[in-house]
């Protein structure tokens, strides 16, 4: 059992050890230049899906071997979940190594993988360290389109009220949601808060079933971003937005469904992918 725990830890340390790395890049990777389920809608938009209930994937990117994005490769991986069942996909999060692309990389990916699967949502995340950059990106990117909505972290130094009032300002009517991620260097948001805040709603990366049961009785749009608590969060959260969807997208969609073998096989998934992280995540086919 102390050889385990040990493992655990070890895992655990290595992906915040990761988290941490791409985060603090962020500030000089992403210069602004000038220039099958159901869904539900909080905020139509003209030209934008609504955002949807059950499994969404938080894609990867893949590059190529001279760390150029491979955007191609990327939305091909965003056609084959589609085709197995999820309801929307996540470009540009932590999953996809957003501190690794600039803000063009981002507004391409968003409009190849719309045009991959045009049928789903597609989520852009758009946060970054300091507040004025993030919302310039949030407005490049809901300017040029691919983004049916925004994901934006919170920078730790920012005050959220108003952070979050000018990312609605520039996102041309899309729904934001935000991200509350405790292996991220960003400001955490307490549950009370998240409910006051211009949010359409929150993907939530915690864990935490507590936390869960008091933003779902506070009203708040719930995303989970935790593949082990899917047999709970099918029961009252709004969708999920998982990492694990881009190799095992029907098996996480199982256990939101509420198939408990389901949810019990995707544990040993989560350990390879969270000691593994991102590799095993690109190196394996999605099922």
């Amino acid at each position: 059992m102390a050889a385990a725990a040990t493992i655990d830890a070890r895992a655990s340390h290595s992906f915040r050890e990761s988290c941490t790395a791409l985060f603090e890049s962020c500030t000089s990777l992403c210069v602004v230049h000038p220039a099958t389920q159901a869904r539900v809608s909080w905020r139509p938009v003209a030209d934008a899906l609504p955002l949807p209930s059950g499994v969404g994937v938080a894609l990867v990117t893949f590059f190529s071997e001279d760390g150029a994005v491979d955007v191609k490769a990327t939305a091909t991986r965003a056609r084959r979940c589609v085709d197995l069942g999820v309801s929307s996909v996540l470009v540009s999060g932590t999953t996809g190594e957003a501190a690794r692309l600039s803000v063009e990389d981002r507004v391409e990916l968003a409009a190849a993988v719309k045009e991959a699967a045009p049928e789903v949502p597609v989520v852009v995340g758009t946060g970054l360290p300091d507040a004025d950059a993030a919302v310039e990106v949030s407005a490049r990117v809901a300017e040029d389109g691919g983004a049916d909505a925004l994901l934006v972290y919170c920078p730790e130094e920012a005050g959220p009220a108003g952070f979050y009032r000018a990312v609605r300002d520039v996102a041309r009517g899309r729904p934001v949601l935000a991200y509350h991620f405790p292996l991220l260097a960003a400001r955490g948001l307490a549950t009370e808060e998240l409910a006051s805040l211009d949010v359409d709603g929150v993907k939530d990366s915690s864990g935490s079933s507590n936390r869960l049961a008091d933003l779902v009785e506070l009203g708040v749009h719930v995303y989970t971003g935790s593949a082990t608590g899917l047999l709970l969060a099918g029961t009252c959260a709004d969708g999920a937005i998982l990492a694990l969807a881009n190799v095992a997208p029907t098996e996480c969609i199982a256990a939101w469904n509420g198939d408990a073998g389901a949810q019990r096989g995707l544990f040993a998934r989560h350990r390879r992918a969270t000691r593994d992280f991102p590799s095993y995540l690109k190196s394996n086919e999605p099922v």
